[in-house]
């Protein structure tokens, strides 16, 4: 637990010194914060809806480049090689990188809470069961996305290669459920269960079902599963 702890630290003060973390909460905010305030002053619309739809869209693209380079940073500049000879096992260190760039998307919806006060400050018959579970939704597929993000990182040693498997990997699983017409119909449940955005759904519209959580839970846990094993292999060549 104490490396873990370590790695997390160390992730966290390297976002920090730099100007990545910064403009990530800056832009994250404000474009979350555009869509919000269009239906909220312009069409008198008191939820929050319009932004649990598009934060997902957001994560697209802001989660891949978040997690880009948590490991593939490390393998360009050689320090994965002192790290391996660490008294420092393999699934500590990637649950350490995993936690911190969770952390940070988690810190991106924290900043949108303004939208949440702006709209119990203003607005009537506010659904806080339905709040609760959309940003519960947003939080688990923000961890989906960044275990998939830190097992591109883990594949290349350069980050916008990174960046590109990470955008790639979460446009399939975000867009599963939208290519049902062109499946068999044998095949459609299937695909179907393995869409995020799928359960993301259910969850936003306040129906917390175990199935929804299993399946991010499982998600995470395969994609960290595959990121520890590929620097396994990576280290005993």
């Amino acid at each position: 637990m104490h490396n873990i702890r370590t790695i997390f630290r160390r992730e966290m003060h390297s976002y920090f010194n730099s100007p990545m973390a910064y403009i990530f909460l800056v832009i994250f905010t404000v474009v979350s914060g555009y869509f919000f305030t269009n239906t909220f002053f312009l069409f008198g619309q008191s939820d929050l809806r319009v932004l649990f739809d598009i934060v997902p869209l957001v994560y697209l693209f802001f989660i891949p480049a978040v997690s880009m380079g948590l490991i593939a940073r490390e393998n360009n500049i050689g320090t994965m090689e002192t790290i391996s000879t660490m008294p420092l096992n393999t699934y500590e260190f990637v649950l350490g990188k995993f936690l911190a760039g969770f952390c940070l998307i988690l810190l991106g919806l924290v900043a949108t809470s303004i939208h949440f006060f702006t709209l119990v400050s203003v607005g009537t018959n506010v659904d806080f069961g339905a709040i609760f579970s959309g940003y519960l939704g947003l939080a688990l597929m923000g961890a989906t996305f960044t275990a998939i993000g830190t097992y591109a990182s883990s594949v290349t040693e350069n980050q916008v290669v990174a960046f590109i498997i990470g955008v790639f990997l979460v446009l399939v699983f975000y867009m599963l459920d939208k290519t049902l017409v062109f499946v068999p119909h044998s095949l459609a449940g299937i695909f179907q269960f393995l869409a995020v955005d799928y359960h993301l759904s259910n969850i936003s519209r306040g129906v917390i079902d175990s199935r929804n959580l299993i399946y991010f839970f499982s998600m995470v846990g395969f994609f960290i599963f595959l990121t520890i094993q590929t620097l396994e292999v990576r280290r005993w060549k």
